[in-house]
């Protein structure tokens, strides 16, 4: 899927609330799961791209962990408060890989996924019990 066709994400991920709620859930569930961190990796709006010559949104890559009950991006800077969501309503989540904390990326091991987000708002899944479950797209 190509970033610059916008229409291919105005439906960016079928979750009913917004992106705030969505990662406030995952937020609460990595709490749980001290052990777990969740990668994840789409697209999100920058009005512009930093060029002040551009004509409506842009769309640039993001990737961002949830660990231990906070968000934080690898690509982009984030609001100090803790209350504000890392990525702004309108991002596109298009993968999620649950993997083993702490974060070790020469060693990384993969306790499912990746996959869509939304079955990670399934306890069960954080219990990461089979090594590497490949999620279906169309869950």
């Amino acid at each position: 899927m190509d970033p610059a066709d916008s229409a291919a994400f105005a439906n960016p991920h079928p979750f009913a609330g917004s992106i705030a709620a969505l990662l406030a859930s995952l937020e609460e569930l990595s709490r749980a799961h001290p052990e777990r961190l969740l990668r994840l990796r789409g697209h999100l709006p920058v009005n512009g791209a930093g060029d002040p010559d551009a004509a409506g949104d842009a769309l640039e890559p993001f990737e961002l962990l949830i660990f231990r009950g906070f968000s934080s991006s690898t690509t982009h800077p984030t609001a100090f408060d803790p209350d504000r969501p890392a990525l702004p309503e309108g991002s596109c989540i298009e993968s999620a890989e649950l993997l083993q904390g702490p974060l070790r990326p020469p060693t990384e091991t993969v306790l499912a996924g990746p996959g869509p987000v939304q079955p990670f708002l399934q306890t069960h899944l954080w219990g990461g019990a089979d090594p590497a479950p490949q999620l279906d797209a169309e869950v």
